[in-house]
């Protein structure tokens, strides 16, 4: 519209012309006067008519610049943003519905902690929250209170859980793919005089019972050539209060997991058996959730457990990187601080079903099932055999 008006203004200006008039009787003056006034009106003209076309290549550079600059801007909103979409994380992965996962501050946890430490959840598009317990009772009922989606747990939880009444299925071994990880030591209390195994026969062992602890004690006990009428077992779910009872001399035997073992051991305890030396491992760490979960949120699933993957393979690779998080997440003693190391993590597997089998019998047999669970009954392979992503 500018540039429309300031043309026909300069047509104007161009056209006008003021012709003489012819009149009667008319002198040379009044002819000088009208030729001056025909030369004063064609020059006005012309510097209006000048002004005008230096107008309009004014506005129209004026407009031209301002289209530069707008397309500029618009190229730049569109191709230098780094925000991501709503649907995307800051890795560009596609973002999906949140994980609440239930674990409890100890070193079978750690890789976990290590990928909310260095943003790993959201690089993969994924939302994590952790919920911290104190207690493995703590965290069980709050999964089965429907409070947590998931937990990082162990066998026997798995089937009491289930049999409690809320369906759940371990997606992956987190610790305990080989003997060497995650190690738990049965311990004797400093100048108890035990020094072997069968010195253990109806001697009562300090555990947490009907738990993993329970089951590994028995488990390296028989190993060791007990018979299973002749394995006592009193109970101390607290693991700082079964420390203090074994250094203590309260009770002659106790079952721990370390940090706390090694720490029993530095302070007078005798190691009589370790899980970590036999052919099996015993004490597996696994990763469960519940069905409904799996079923509306198996891809985010499947993204924790690469996301696992590369946090284990980030600790194991250099775990000194690590010693102040590990330290304060894995609740390692003071007197540890300065020598005790993550231990090695392996990537997500599942557990065989001799494995888990082993479990279902030292729980029909203890009174704790009236019938074993199957192997399909507890474990969902898919997310293994990328049936799930």
């Amino acid at each position: 519209m500018i540039v429309e008006t300031w043309g026909t203004c300069c047509e104007e200006a161009l056209g006008w012309h003021v012709a003489s008039p012819v009149f009667p009787g008319e002198s040379g003056n009044m002819g000088n006067l009208l030729g001056e006034v025909e030369v004063t009106m064609h020059t006005s003209a012309e510097r209006e008519a000048r002004a005008c076309r230096t107008g309009v290549r004014q506005a129209v550079g004026v407009i031209l610049g301002l289209l530069l600059a707008l397309s500029l801007v618009v190229m730049a909103a569109g191709c230098g943003s780094s925000s991501p979409s709503p649907e995307t994380g800051a890795g560009g992965a596609k973002e999906l519905p949140p994980l609440r996962l239930g674990v409890i501050p100890v070193e079978d946890n750690f890789p976990f902690f290590v990928a909310e430490a260095e943003g790993l959840f959201a690089k993969n598009g994924l939302k994590v929250e952790l919920l911290s317990f104190n207690s493995a009772r703590d965290r069980d009922t709050a999964l089965q209170a429907g409070e947590i989606d998931g937990e990082v747990a162990d066998i026997v939880a798995a089937a009491l859980i289930r049999k409690g009444g809320t369906p759940v299925k371990i997606v992956s071994l987190t610790m305990g793919l080989t003997p060497a990880e995650g190690r738990f030591a049965l311990l004797t209390a400093p100048g108890s005089g035990i020094d072997r195994p069968a010195d253990l026969k109806g001697v009562p062992v300090a555990v947490s019972q009907h738990t993993i602890i329970d089951y590994v004690a028995y488990r390296l006990l028989t190993g060791a050539g007990l018979k299973p009428e002749e394995i006592k077992t009193t109970n101390v779910p607290a693991i700082p209060e079964r420390l203090q009872l074994l250094l203590g001399g309260a009770v002659q035997a106790a079952l721990l997991p370390d940090p706390m073992a090694t720490l029993a051991e530095k302070r007078g305890a005798k190691v009589l058996l370790d899980d970590t030396q036999g052919k099996d491992n015993v004490s597996q760490v696994v990763l469960l959730f519940r069905e409904e979960t799996i079923a509306a949120n198996g891809e985010a699933i499947a993204r924790l457990l690469d996301v696992f993957a590369q946090a284990a393979a980030r600790v194991s690779e250099n775990p000194n990187a690590y010693r102040e998080l590990f330290i304060a997440k894995a609740r390692v003693p003071e007197d540890l601080k300065d020598t005790y190391l993550a231990p090695k993590y392996s990537p997500p597997a599942l557990p065989r079903p001799e494995e888990v089998q082993a479990v279902m019998d030292w729980m029909v047999a203890g009174g704790l099932l009236e019938q074993p669970y199957t192997y399909e009954d507890l474990v969902d392979p898919a997310f293994m055999s990328g049936k799930k992503s």
